[in-house]
């Protein structure tokens, strides 16, 4: 047995720290929805019923469930105890993970469930530390015969309940058996004795557990706010499985009442913030599941998709030499001289007419913008190929454009496909995303291929520029494209931000924009910080036009803005004002960037070219 659980432990724990990992959602509402009353022993269902147990566990899998928790929540002898089942701890723990085990496909791991007692312990109950790290470890022991591939210990609300756990864990299954540590927390982030979330993350990241986290009791909100907190005490993974919102009574039966599409927006949202497992609790289905893996696929797609063999030393040795910077196009030379250009950004149209766009373009030319950036599928939406959109403005209005190019639409041999055409059709500026979700978009239900992220398009990128296939092949000849990438300032987990731009460079990325800065702060810090990678950075600014945009920046693109913007916007009274008080915001962050980073994106919200051209205004002369 400790052959077995050290290596499913080493490939958890190198999966843990690489990607994101995707448990189940709930098992109790789900029997109980099923027609189990709530005054039965749901862990003994695994004995009496074990088809429709099996059952569940299948449609999480088939949901995208990485992590099968098995039916013992509450399968220890205190709480079996209530319903006259205690001398079956070991039946039912070994039959709860023999059902999970046979649901679960090779890949997906089997987590041991452990929740608290139900009995008050020292120093406010009879139950001593020792007594109930004996109970713990009698659960335990039973999990680990059948062979789970890890633990986790949930839904605490006793920081000295789960100390006793962790240390049965660690004696029953010594360092191998990988561990997580979840409590259960209130609407203010605090467990139900009050203890602060500084407090008891402090506490859970001194302990030897593999990650730390939130699940049960409040909905997604309070879970991201909460995890959002637990970043700045610990460095350890974090995992979270919140609840479906709060259970509201109806007609005698407990509903939750969030929504698959509204948990997987929190999903996205405590993706960015760096969570490392995430799943549901109470109330969530294999439909919230399914949508919740969605968003992992296409936030952070497994980095070793795209290993192709462009390391191996037989195949290098058929790569072509590629073309420096300053040889791929107008702004590969300018940046090569670094000199400051600027970038405006205009999306493709939602029709055939491309013809405002084109005006837009000439506009800008005229106007001594270098570039025109054009996205790709922004905001998941359809518009026109993003390809035709650069060449029809490189051709009828005399600007080079630089193209999104988003893994979201396309598997790896497409992508192969449209980087060859982009190069033959004259476009030489890429700036190589993973692309939004479509569930962002106007067709939610759009299938998102996701066979590789920006780092793995950046890889497949540079072997094009080197003359070989996707394979490593040669391909005869080779193309010369120049290789951007994005990053956030603002991200909330930066040290993962810095790290995936690293991995960005070190693929071959040549140059970095921005996403959109209002803090300067946050600008310099970013900077310091890739300061030992030497490409080019380009920011991104973008010239408000309300309050209601401020906030929408906030809340939905989580981009943070100073509350000194966020002021002068609200004090505004009319439209016409806003866009004033949003463009003269941007010539002020225009000024205090110009010696910081080697050029501007300058958007043009809804299509408002002059306002991006007004905000150029202040790069001065280049």
């Amino acid at each position: 047995m400790t052959t077995a659980i050290s290596s499913r432990a080493e490939e958890f724990r190198e999966q843990l720290q690489n990607r994101v990992m995707v448990a189940d959602g709930a098992m109790g509402t789900m029997l109980y929805d099923r027609g189990i009353f709530i005054n039965r022993c749901f862990d003994e269902i695994n004995l009496s019923s074990p088809d429709l147990v099996r059952q569940i566990h299948q449609e999480y899998v088939k949901a995208g469930a990485e992590i099968l928790e098995t039916n013992t929540f509450g399968a220890t002898r205190a709480r079996l105890g209530a319903f006259g089942l205690a001398p079956k701890v070991r039946e039912i723990n070994l039959a709860g993970v023999r059902l999970a085990r046979e649901a679960a496909s090779p890949k997906v791991f089997v987590a041991g469930a452990v929740g608290p007692l139900g009995v008050r312990i020292e120093p406010l109950g009879p139950t001593s530390f020792a007594e109930a790290r004996a109970a713990f470890r009698e659960q335990i022991d039973a999990l680990l015969e059948a062979g789970v591939d890890l633990l986790i210990l949930e839904t605490f609300g006793n920081l000295d309940e789960l100390r006793e756990a962790v240390s049965a864990a660690r004696e029953a299954g010594g360092a191998e058996i990988p561990v997580i540590a979840q409590v259960t927390i209130d609407d203010f982030g605090h467990l139900p004795g009050g203890t602060s979330t500084e407090i008891f993350t402090r506490e859970m990241d001194s302990w030897p557990v593999d990650a730390i986290g939130l699940n049960c009791s409040v909905g997604p909100k309070a879970t991201l706010e909460t995890i959002e907190r637990m970043l700045e005490f610990t460095s350890k993974p974090l995992s979270a499985m919140p609840n479906a919102g709060v259970p509201q009574r109806v007609e005698g039966r407990n509903i939750y009442l969030c929504s698959p599409e509204y948990m997987s927006q929190y999903a996205r949202r405590l993706l960015w913030a760096g969570v490392k497992v995430i799943g549901g609790c109470c109330g969530t289905t294999p439909e919230h599941i399914k949508l919740i893996r969605s968003e992992t696929r296409s936030l952070q797609p497994a980095q070793k998709k795209l290993a192709v063999t462009v390391s191996e030393p037989e195949v290098r040795a058929h790569a072509l030499e590629a073309l420096p910077m300053a040889g791929k196009s107008q702004l590969g030379r300018k940046l090569a001289e670094r000199k400051f250009v600027a970038f405006v950004e205009i999306l493709p149209p939602r029709g055939v007419d491309a013809t405002r766009e084109i005006e837009g373009a000439r506009l800008c030319a005229g106007r001594g913008i270098d570039c025109i950036n054009v996205p790709d599928g922004p905001r998941a939406s359809a518009r026109m190929s993003a390809q035709v959109t650069c060449q029809l403005i490189q051709q009828q209005a005399g600007i080079e454009a630089v193209n999104h190019f988003c893994c979201r639409d396309r598997n790896i041999l497409g992508i192969q496909s449209e980087l060859l055409g982009a190069h033959s059709a004259g476009i030489r500026n890429l700036i190589c995303i993973t692309g939004d979700p479509p569930r962002m978009g106007s067709y939610p239900d759009a299938t998102a291929v996701f066979d590789v992220d920006a780092i793995g398009l950046v890889n497949i990128v540079n072997n094009l520029n080197h003359g070989l296939d996707i394979g490593g092949n040669p391909m005869g000849s080779q193309t010369a494209l120049l290789i951007g990438v994005g990053a956030n300032p603002g991200a909330l987990n930066m040290d993962e931000e810095i790290r995936r731009f690293e991995w960005k460079v070190e693929a071959g990325a040549e140059y970095v924009v921005t996403q959109p800065v209002f803090d300067l702060n946050l600008l310099e810090t970013f900077l310091k910080r890739i300061a030992h990678v030497k490409i080019p950075v380009v920011c991104g600014i973008w010239p408000l036009t309300s309050f209601r945009n401020a906030e929408f920046m906030v809340n939905e693109l989580r981009v943070p803005v100073p509350e000194e913007f966020m002021e002068r916007m609200r004090r505004v009274d009319n439209a016409e004002k806003a866009r004033e008080e949003g463009v003269a915001i941007g010539r002020e962050m225009v000024a205090r960037i110009r010696g910081l980073v080697e050029g501007v994106q300058l958007s043009a919200p809804f299509g408002r070219y002059q306002m991006a051209l007004d905000v150029a205004e202040a790069i001065g002369p280049r």
